[in-house]
C-alpha cells in the first residue's frame, strides 16, 4: 500500500474514534450536530394550518365544498348522459322499423 492510501485509511480510523468518543462524552453536542428534517411533511403542515389558522380553515372549507359540488354535478351529468344512452338503445331494440334490416331486432 502506498504512504498516501494508509494515511487515508488512518484518517478515516482516527475520525472514527473521534466520533465514538464525542458520542459517550458529549451526546448533547452530537445531537445538535446530527441532520434531521427541518419542517414537517406539507400535508401535515398544511393539516397544521388548517387546524390553527381560522381565516385559511375557512378558505379551504369552500374550496373542498366547491371541489365537492363540481365532483356531484359531474357525477349527475354522466348518469343523465348513461340513462338517454340506455333509453335510446332500448327504443332501437323495441322499435323494429326505427333501423333498417335485422340489425335493430332484439335476438
Amino acid at each position: 500500500m502506498n504512504t498516501l492510501a494508509r494515511l487515508r485509511v488512518r484518517l478515516t480510523l482516527a475520525l472514527g474514534a473521534a466520533e465514538v468518543h464525542l458520542r459517550r462524552h458529549l451526546p448533547r453536542l452530537m445531537w445538535a450536530f446530527t441532520r434531521r428534517r427541518t419542517a414537517p411533511d406539507a400535508p401535515f403542515a398544511e393539516l397544521q394550518r388548517i387546524e390553527t389558522d381560522p381565516a385559511y380553515r375557512a378558505l379551504f372549507l369552500a374550496r373542498l365544498n366547491a371541489a365537492i359540488t363540481d365532483r356531484d354535478a359531474e357525477r349527475e351529468a354522466v348518469v343523465h348522459a348513461i340513462e338517454a344512452a340506455a333509453e335510446h338503445l332500448r327504443h332501437l331494440v323495441t322499435d323494429p322499423n326505427s333501423v333498417s334490416g335485422d340489425h335493430g331486432r332484439a335476438a
